[in-house]
């Protein structure tokens, strides 16, 4: 592979120039994805810079230049540079000192190479100089990279022993970018698989989450269930979950729908509305997540009978998944948006009603009536309303 980054939009941004004349060309580098993305022909959307100067020098350099930054993560070397063509977070060259598995004591370093050991794959730890594309590779990422080889740098073993997560990573760049599995890498996750109980849940559930987004995991989650990472992680999924899976990012690219993480997730799961819930509270799903798992959960085989009163009950988004999750036709609801029913209950008080209960009762039933005749206009609804009235 070229030891010289392409041109790509990203590298042309003025804004990125002016960063690197305030900090020096000698004093930064670019690193890790967009490196790598670029090298591969993918788009960037993020850009990350290294350098050897401190943070408080980085900060007073970037402020006498006009630049507006944000001290992100100070402590660990990270200052966010607030740029008109989208962040840069710049971090000063570290080194481990002691890891626990779950964080690490890092030291701020003068050496690139330092810099580049304590990442964790060969394809992550390659830096671009911002003038001349010169790429530095320490540890043999370029081969890696051109023949799609997710490794980790140094020992995998020791590696996983310093960051658990590093087991989740693995897999996330092994369905985005591997080929050939590494079987050390895969020798030492099953191994350790059981040490991802010690990390937080929230780790876990990003890194599971940014790995379900992917194109198509089914083959890295049949992969994980075979070395034991599922019943660690998620010890619901169970084989024909994983098939459920497989199926479901069928569905998902015939119906040309992007995948999205939940959904996969729900797939990974028995349809139990009770075990989703208690899955979204261990891995501390956010409220609007949780929902949305369990109400893919209450799928039920009924769903595809009637897809736009399935959307009217459940929103949209929770109508495609049940349907997708389903594999059955989406078509009558990927442009409709559900209607309002055009009745008030202040209308059926007019009738004579007493107002309380009794109207909701009469209202959900006018409701019913006007959801299983398709949506019918205003008309249609005060025939209904009458008749409801009148027996």
């Amino acid at each position: 592979m070229d030891k010289v980054l392409p041109a790509a939009a990203w590298t042309q941004r003025q804004d990125l120039a002016q960063l690197v004349a305030a900090l020096g060309a000698g004093n930064i580098r670019w690193v890790g994805g967009a490196v790598r993305d670029t090298l591969l022909g993918s788009d960037v959307s993020d850009v990350d810079a290294a350098t050897p100067l401190l943070p408080a020098a980085v900060m007073d350099q970037l402020k006498e230049a006009g630049i507006r930054c944000i001290p992100t993560g100070i402590d660990h070397g990270t200052v966010t540079a607030v740029l008109d063509g989208g962040p840069v977070e710049i971090t000063t060259l570290r080194k481990d000192v002691a890891t626990d598995g779950r964080r690490a004591t890092v030291a701020f370093a003068s050496d690139w190479r330092d810099d580049a050991a304590r990442r964790d794959f060969t394809i992550n730890a390659l830096y671009a100089n911002p003038e001349t594309g010169e790429i530095s590779d320490f540890f043999g990422g370029l081969e890696d990279l051109s023949n799609r080889h997710v490794r980790f740098i140094g020992e995998a073993g020791e590696r996983i022993r310093e960051d658990h997560l590093r087991i989740l990573r693995y897999f996330r760049f092994q369905a985005r970018f591997g080929a050939e599995l590494d079987q050390e890498a895969i020798s030492a996750c099953r191994e350790l698989a059981g040490t991802l109980t010690a990390l937080s849940r929230e780790r876990v559930a990003k890194e599971l989450l940014l790995l379900l987004a992917l194109p198509d995991p089914a083959n890295t989650a049949e992969l994980m269930a075979s070395l034991g990472v599922w019943k660690v992680i998620v010890p619901e999924t169970g084989p024909r979950d994983l098939e459920r899976l497989r199926d479901l990012i069928a569905a998902e690219a015939g119906a040309d729908i992007a995948p999205h993480p939940i959904r996969r997730l729900a797939a990974l799961l028995p349809a139990l509305p009770a075990i989703a819930d208690e899955v979204g509270v261990r891995l501390r799903l956010s409220r609007a997540e949780r929902a949305r798992l369990v109400c893919a959960a209450e799928r039920q085989t009924s769903d595809a009978a009637d897809p736009k009163a399935l959307a009217y009950y459940q929103g949209t988004q929770g109508a495609l998944d049940r349907l997708l999750l389903a594999g059955a036709d989406i078509s009558a609801i990927r442009d409709w948006a559900p209607p309002q029913l055009p009745m008030k209950g202040g209308e059926i008080v007019t009738h004579g009603v007493g107002a309380g209960p009794e109207v909701a009762r009469i209202l959900k039933q006018v409701e019913a009536q006007w959801v299983a005749e398709a949506f019918p206009d205003r008309d249609r609804v005060e025939q209904i309303l009458d008749a409801i009235l009148t027996q």
